[in-house]
């Protein structure tokens, strides 16, 4: 049995262009040649998450060889991450320490309410998760709104 090809998907909760997202993962099946390919992502229920979990299933649906690895940051069903909102960033070290061959990161502007920053900047987790994947050695192909 072949080594799959895991993607570790990040990306905003309002992330809406799922054409972007398609198209990765449409690319991630030619890069893993034989090579089954697994999309790892946070389970939001919103945005770059919600679009990649639906892509891949549709392609699956297709005959792709290729599934999804939910890692919730609550409600996880092996590990406990703590409350919220500090569970998100210790669920992003959590999915980078699995590995990946890439990781897709779909940033686009901060919009959370309770940011206390006042300047333009890109929204958190993805931008955390991204970071880690990097200092990880997993190459990081990213896109911005």
């Amino acid at each position: 049995m072949l080594k799959p090809y895991r993607v570790l998907v990040t990306g905003s909760r309002d992330w809406d262009d799922i054409t972007t997202i398609g198209a990765a993962l449409e690319q991630s099946l030619i890069d893993a040649g034989p090579r089954p390919v697994i999309v790892v992502h946070g389970a939001c229920p919103s945005g770059a998450d919600r679009h990649a979990d639906h892509y891949a299933r549709w392609l699956r649906g297709k005959g792709c060889t290729i599934d999804v690895e939910q890692h919730p940051a609550q409600g996880h069903p092996t590990q406990d991450f703590g409350p919220w909102p500090e569970c998100g960033p210790f669920r992003n070290k959590y999915m980078v320490s699995l590995g990946a061959d890439v990781c897709f990161a779909y940033i686009g502007p901060c919009t959370r309410p309770r940011c206390r920053r006042s300047d333009p900047h890109p929204s958190h987790g993805a931008s955390h998760t991204a970071r880690l994947a990097e200092q990880a050695g997993i190459p990081v192909r990213r896109w911005t709104a």
